[in-house]
């Protein structure tokens, strides 16, 4: 790598008025060998104006228009296929990176040839970008373990990967709608090396409207839960740090029976009895004596 490009991806949905921090962000960057790849989903705000006014007639930045709503999975994928640059990166549209991330991230890479992922940290800011604290998560990983093992926050942002990495694995997931990063992370660094860098290089903005922050518990949870099973079935055949079957038995019985048992007191019979067979079918023995009461009990309510 001399100078590689670096592609800096933005997946808006009707954050258009937060755009201006994360545009001045990017254009005040130490770094100049970047583009800007801005895929637009079908938002219904003033998004697409907003931005077209703020980018004009600079070739660095393209903008992408889906033409119906598809979600995070979809507009992230296609922000990756837009992309002509050696490094990527992703930028939340209300977001924003310091003056010297994208200079940081490039660096990085070109001394760490076989690093297919390099993070580091980030802050916490209000709607104003004024900073609140220093973000909780982002460190290396443990020698014997991956971010699939460990997780922990392990990888966070800003979260940068080599265009090779990224295409050699099969990429963000289209159908996606929670827990795409994660999802990249697992199928990243399966392709390559986890570098950490210990420096604040993202601004996080806290607002009420941000996925993390205003996000359906259970549709959260199941992508959660969707993430780590590919990524399980996947490293069966790969020589890479992985949980164990009886891990994985424990683990799907452990959710399917949280969704029966949030469910237990609705009228939604089919749904929470399908969790409960779920969670027995997966792992018989786990959390026997709950599992046959329940049994016991929909026996009783048939006759």
């Amino acid at each position: 790598m001399n100078n590689p490009l670096f592609s800096i991806l933005v997946a808006n949905y009707n954050n258009g008025h937060f755009f201006m921090d994360c545009y001045l962000s990017i254009i005040n960057q130490t770094y100049s060998n970047w583009e800007v790849v801005i895929v637009d989903d079908a938002s219904t705000d003033d998004s697409v104006a907003i931005i077209k006014q703020l980018i004009r007639n600079d070739h660095r930045f393209k903008l992408f228009l889906n033409a119906e709503n598809k979600g995070c999975g979809y507009t992230k994928n296609r922000c990756a296929k837009l992309s002509q640059g050696e490094i990527l990166g992703f930028l939340d549209p209300d977001d924003a990176l310091k003056n010297d991330a994208v200079s940081v991230m490039v660096e990085a890479h070109c001394l760490n040839r076989k690093a297919s992922i390099i993070t580091s940290k980030y802050e916490l800011v209000d709607l104003e970008m004024n900073f609140i604290s220093n973000g909780l998560y982002g460190c290396s990983l443990p020698f014997d373990k991956s971010f699939l093992t460990y997780a922990n926050g392990a990888l966070t942002h800003f979260a940068t990967f080599k265009n090779k990495h990224y295409f050699q694995s099969c990429g963000i997931d289209p159908v996606m709608k929670r827990a795409v990063d994660q999802d990249l992370y697992y199928k990243l660094e399966e392709k390559g090396q986890h570098l950490f860098i210990n420096k604040i290089l993202y601004r996080y903005r806290i607002h009420k409207n941000s996925i993390s922050h205003n996000d359906n518990l259970y549709k959260a949870d199941y992508w959660h839960f969707y993430a780590i099973n590919k990524a399980y079935q996947r490293r069966k055949k790969q020589k890479i740090d992985n949980f164990t079957s009886e891990y994985m038995r424990v683990y799907r019985s452990n959710y399917y029976l949280s969704r029966f048992i949030k469910l237990k007191f609705s009228q939604k019979n089919k749904t929470k009895y399908y969790f409960l067979f779920k969670s027995i079918f997966a792992n018989p023995i786990h959390e026997f004596e709950l599992k046959i009461k329940s049994l016991l009990l929909l026996f009783i309510r048939r006759i």
